[in-house]
């Protein structure tokens, strides 16, 4: 089923993406990064990337933006430093397979993550078999910490993979920082990884025109405060949501 919306490469769901994609965001509107209509917003359940840079790049658009190459390159570069490791790390991946098995697996969950089709057969299913039969002994504390430090390092390493649209690697880190606090709740071990700053709160612009006045009402003091302020109305003028909502319901 392919994106109806333009990309610079043409996307597809996976058999991983629409799960993650309501995974997250349902944690997003539970801490605020998303509104709760986020599944009725084109700009964040799309496979495709808001053209607008003022809009992040959720991290199951990744592909429209960087296609195959690129997620590759990035996957190729961590492997590499994983099979470079201490032993007590590389050992437990080397056992798995070579390191072109793991570039090829990993690379294809990615894939299929971020919209580039259906590439990672077995899914989930598939993912929980391999980390708790294969990596079970790096599903912990220490695992979680080593994995994250050649993951950071790799990303230093990837600016060209990642783009000059700052939105990429934000994203990325969106979509790592996910999936560790998933292995950290399924696999009881504490989150303590940091892959830098991801996805800001999503902002979309409120349009009083195309809303019903039950709509209207319904927004909170800050949406009307945010909505009006972006009209280049003075709203210090208008203390409190009544005179607000007041406001808005006259444009």
């Amino acid at each position: 089923m392919k994106d109806t919306m333009q990309s610079g490469h043409p996307t597809r769901l996976g058999y991983m993406t629409e799960k993650t994609q309501r995974d997250y965001i349902a944690s997003a509107i539970t801490k605020g990064v998303l509104p709760k209509n986020a599944y009725r917003i084109p700009d964040i359940v799309s496979l495709t990337a808001p053209e607008s840079s003022a809009k992040p790049i959720q991290f199951w658009q990744l592909f429209s933006v960087l296609g195959v190459d690129p997620i590759v390159s990035i996957v190729e570069n961590f492997y590499e430093r994983v099979f470079r490791d201490e032993d007590w790390f590389t050992s437990v991946f080397e056992r798995v397979g070579p390191l072109g098995h793991h570039v090829n697996t990993q690379a294809a969950m990615w894939v299929d993550v971020m919209g580039g089709g259906p590439y990672y057969h077995g899914a989930e299913y598939r993912l929980n078999v391999h980390h708790t039969h294969n990596a079970m002994q790096l599903m912990n504390d220490k695992g979680a910490a080593r994995w994250s430090e050649l993951m950071l390092d790799t990303l230093e390493d990837s600016t060209d993979e990642l783009t000059d649209d700052p939105r990429v690697g934000t994203s990325v880190n969106t979509f790592l920082a996910h999936f560790m606090s998933k292995y950290a709740d399924d696999f009881g071990f504490e989150n303590r990884s940091f892959f830098g700053d991801t996805n800001p709160p999503f902002r979309y612009r409120i349009d009083f025109m195309k809303m019903s006045e039950k709509t209207i009402s319904a927004l909170t003091e800050g949406e009307l405060r945010s909505a009006l302020g972006e009209r280049g109305i003075e709203t210090s003028d208008y203390p409190d949501k009544q005179t607000l909502l007041a406001k808005a319901l006259m444009i």
